[in-house]
């Protein structure tokens, strides 16, 4: 017997932003005892899905499901790609990916947390961690990010809080199961 699958065509709005100045916000205080941000190095393709999916489930992160282990490799191991890993009591609260092949721009590409570490504080942190830690790295002069309204609902606010101005809008359709 085949399996039917239902498909359901959605509207979504992507919002492009950036940050043209390094924020004048200080470190944020490490607001647990055992939690750390730690470069991760030589990822293997599951772990970097494996995030992907937990974090971005909830949210329709689908871009890179259907890429060759070959696509996700070169990015996720490309040198100036970094990923970083969030680690709360021993285990992975989260991830975010700072992307500097673009010439004087990073990309924060990914960020987000795992669903058991929400609403707890963390996001705050991770994302100062993640602008701050993108402009230390190099001599950049912009730091771009984009989210759309499958995304948390927190985090177009949260962005534009800590300093990012929209620049861009556009407006998509894809389908989901």
């Amino acid at each position: 017997m085949n399996k039917v699958i239902n498909y359901k065509k959605i509207s979504y709005r992507v919002t492009y932003l950036e940050m043209a100045t390094p924020p004048s916000f200080p470190w944020p205080n490490q607001i647990y005892k055992k939690i750390s941000v730690l470069l991760t190095k030589n990822i293997p393709t599951w772990y970097f899905l494996f995030l992907y999916k937990t974090v971005g489930n909830d949210y329709n992160w689908t871009d890179w499901l259907n890429k060759t282990d070959k696509e996700l490799n070169d990015f996720i191991n490309d040198e100036n790609v970094f990923f970083y890993t969030l680690i709360k009591d021993g285990w992975t609260a989260g991830f975010f990916i700072l992307d500097y092949r673009d010439s004087k721009v990073c990309d924060l590409s990914y960020l987000g947390l795992v669903p058991d570490a929400i609403g707890i504080g963390l996001g705050k942190f991770l994302l100062k961690t993640a602008i701050l830690m993108a402009w230390d790295k190099t001599n950049i002069n912009r730091l771009t990010v984009n989210t759309c309204n499958l995304d948390h609902k927190s985090a177009l606010p949260l962005y534009q809080k800590f300093g990012f101005s929209p620049i861009k809008f556009d407006q998509f359709k894809k389908y989901i199961s």
